[in-house]
C-alpha cells in the first residue's frame, strides 16, 4: 500500500502527461479529507514547479452532474496559471486522459472570503461576474472513481476559459444557456442548477476551503460547478456557449 505523498506523485505525473492511472480506491480503502489531503500534495508539486494558484472550481454542483458521476457531494479543487486557456484560443487533446468541457458562472474577487458567509457577505466580496467553461479530466482508467479518488484527483480540474467580465450586481440567479459544438446544441441549461442559485457555490467554496486554511483572495477565479453535464471533447471541435445577458465563451481542440 502506498502512502498518502506516493498517490499524490502518481496523479501529478498521471496529470503532467496526460495518461489514466488505476483508482486509489482499488487499492486501499481511504476517506474524502484523505482524498484532500492527497490533492494538496499533489497540487503542492506544481507549485514547486511554478504554477500558481490562481483560483478554486467547484464540483458536482449541479443534479446532472451528481448523476454522471455517481455522486452525491459537492466537491473543490484549485486552479492555476497553467490550466488557464484564452478566450477563443485553442487545446491540445494530447494533454488530456479524459477530456469533457461543462459551462460555468465564473466569479472575479474583490475582497477575501472564508469561513461561514452569508450570500449577502459573499458577494460584496465578489468584482464581477463572467460566462466560462471548465475542462475536466479525470485521470483515473475509464473515468471511473469513487468522491475520495475525485477529490484527490483535484476534482477532475484540468483546464478553464473566462469570457468578458460583467457586472456582479446583476440576476444571474437563472440564465439560460446553450453549449454548442459546431454550431449545433449539445447541452442547455441554466444557472439555476447550480444549487439553485450559484452565489451558493461561492458560499460553500469559503466555507471549504476555510477547513484545510486556504482563503479566497483578491484577484481569485471561483468556478461556480457545471450547470450541465458534461460533454466529451475531440479533436477539431469548436466549443461555444452563450449565456443570456452575460455574452459567450469559446474554444477549439486540436490535435
Amino acid at each position: 500500500m502506498k502512502s498518502l505523498n506516493e498517490y499524490a506523485a502518481l496523479l501529478d505525473a498521471a496529470a503532467a502527461e496526460g495518461r489514466e492511472v488505476p483508482q486509489i480506491s482499488n487499492d486501499r480503502a481511504f476517506t474524502v479529507e484523505e482524498g484532500y489531503a492527497i490533492q494538496a500534495m499533489s497540487m503542492a508539486r506544481r507549485y514547486a514547479r511554478g504554477e500558481k494558484r490562481v483560483g478554486v472550481k467547484m464540483g458536482l454542483t449541479s443534479r446532472a452532474k451528481m448523476l454522471q458521476v455517481g455522486v452525491d457531494e459537492v466537491v473543490w479543487g484549485r486552479l492555476t496559471d497553467a490550466m488557464r486557456v484564452e478566450e477563443g484560443g485553442r487545446v491540445s487533446l494530447s494533454r488530456y486522459a479524459h477530456p469533457r468541457v461543462e459551462p460555468e458562472l465564473a466569479f472575479l474577487m474583490k475582497a477575501p472570503l472564508a469561513g461561514e458567509v452569508s450570500n449577502v457577505e459573499a458577494m460584496a466580496a465578489v468584482a464581477a461576474i463572467a460566462p466560462a467553461m471548465e475542462i475536466i479530466d479525470s485521470r483515473y482508467q475509464n473515468f471511473k472513481f469513487t468522491l475520495p479518488d475525485v477529490v484527490a484527483d483535484n476534482s477532475s480540474s484540468s483546464g478553464f476559459v473566462v469570457g468578458s467580465w460583467c457586472d456582479p450586481t446583476m440576476d444571474f440567479s437563472n440564465l439560460g444557456l446553450i453549449m454548442d459544438v459546431d454550431g449545433r446544441p449539445v447541452q442547455t441549461g441554466s444557472t439555476a442548477a447550480i444549487l439553485g442559485h450559484p452565489v451558493r457555490s461561492l458560499v460553500a467554496a469559503a466555507r471549504m476551503l476555510a477547513r484545510w486554511g486556504e482563503t479566497l483572495k483578491p484577484g481569485d477565479i471561483v468556478l461556480a460547478g457545471g450547470a450541465t453535464a458534461a460533454h466529451p471533447l475531440a479533436v477539431g471541435m469548436q466549443i461555444r456557449t452563450e449565456f443570456q445577458g452575460l455574452g459567450s465563451v469559446s474554444f477549439s481542440v486540436g490535435e
